[in-house]
């Protein structure tokens, strides 16, 4: 036993690093290590020699796991001073110079919509992402059987076995939002609801999660007239254009009744989108008359109040104004591409300050 003592005393003393004393760890005391085997060897013993050997084993056992345990600790210690002395900092150099960061497209266009809706009397609204399928679908008129309710078509949360709650969605549009303000204010209202809104689609013009602006106007004399004013105003300031040109296309839309599909003149030269000249007519977005049903869904008398609503993609204006050419990027958290495309910090975009360009 005196051997293996100074034996493993020693290989601990000369244990090099971690790696090195978890070997002589396992050599001495480890389940096949010598003083194991030795501890193993009491049951052949007689009585008179295990109280001799025993009390030995177990005490040279004590010393080398107390004298592994403090070889540990000091090659700890060691590593610490080593990279306190690699790693020191001296504090009086001058401070790295900081990269002013940088707005996303989306964050920015948002920004613009809502200063130029802001001109024309707009409040903005917002609600949560996830709703109940009522707000999302039954207050806006749209039919349990219409295909925009499939799961193909909508993400559904889980609901647990029992559970006899309405179904909750990961909203589809912001519609919801008009509903609940609604409810909330009651008329007359303008408002618009930016905001993120989900479906299962997924190519270069569509992405599972997508943002979106809706705007709502309320009131007892609003026309589709006004409809159009609001979306030419909204045309002009936003591509920072003298005269524009839309068209108004016949629709069908469960929230709105008439609908129409809004068409805006333009032309593309040299890949570039020139807007209000030209031959091409181009879709950017959905509105129409609030449905009386839409109305009396959000506590507000369609015998007495009438509105228009609209409904376009932030990303999708965002490309066209910034010539972006894959709506995927706006998710992919390239620096590379933020860099490029991204606005200044503190480049508030303001109607009388200008938006960006």
């Amino acid at each position: 036993m005196e051997e293996l003592r100074a034996k493993y005393l020693d290989a601990i003393a000369q244990a090099a690093d971690e790696a090195a004393l978890e070997d002589v760890r396992i050599a001495a005391v480890g389940k096949k290590g010598e003083v194991a085997l030795k501890m193993r060897e009491l049951g052949k013993m007689s009585p008179e020699e295990r109280q001799v050997s025993g009390p030995a084993l177990n005490a040279l056992k004590d010393e080398i796991n107390s004298a592994l345990a403090a070889r540990k600790a000091a090659l700890v210690d060691a590593a610490l001073e080593e990279r306190l002395s690699s790693e020191w900092l001296d504090v009086t150099l001058p401070a790295r110079r900081r990269g002013q960061g940088s707005i996303h497209p989306v964050s920015q266009v948002t920004e613009e919509v809502t200063a130029i809706f802001a001109d024309m009397g707009f409040a903005v609204a917002e609600g949560p992402r996830i709703d109940s399928d009522w707000y999302n679908f039954d207050a806006l008129n749209i039919p349990g059987h219409h295909p925009a309710r499939a799961e193909m078509d909508t993400f559904y949360m889980h609901r647990a076995d029992g559970d006899n709650r309405p179904p909750h969605v990961l909203r589809t549009h912001t519609s919801p939002v008009q509903i609940r303000t609604m409810e909330k204010t009651g008329a007359p209202v303008r408002i618009i609801c930016p905001g993120g809104v989900y479906r299962a689609d997924y190519d270069q013009t569509h992405t599972p999660m997508f943002h979106q602006v809706e705007g709502l106007a309320v009131d007892k004399d609003i026309s589709m007239a006004n409809l159009k004013w609001t979306l030419e105003e909204f045309v002009k300031a936003f591509f920072n254009v003298d005269n524009v040109e839309l068209r108004f296309r016949a629709s069908h839309f469960p929230f709105t009744e008439p609908s129409a599909e809004v068409d805006l003149r333009c032309s593309w030269k040299d890949g570039q989108l020139r807007v209000g000249e030209g031959d091409d007519w181009m879709e950017i977005l959905g509105s129409g008359m609030v449905h009386p049903k839409v109305l009396a869904a959000g506590g507000i008398d369609p015998a007495q109040w009438q509105g228009f609503a609209f409904g376009m993609g932030i990303d999708r204006i965002a490309m066209l104004k910034y010539g972006i050419p894959d709506l995927r990027s706006f998710f992919e958290s390239d620096l590379r591409w933020l860099r490029h495309y991204g606005f200044a910090a503190l480049d508030q975009p303001t109607l009388h300050g200008g938006l960006a360009r």
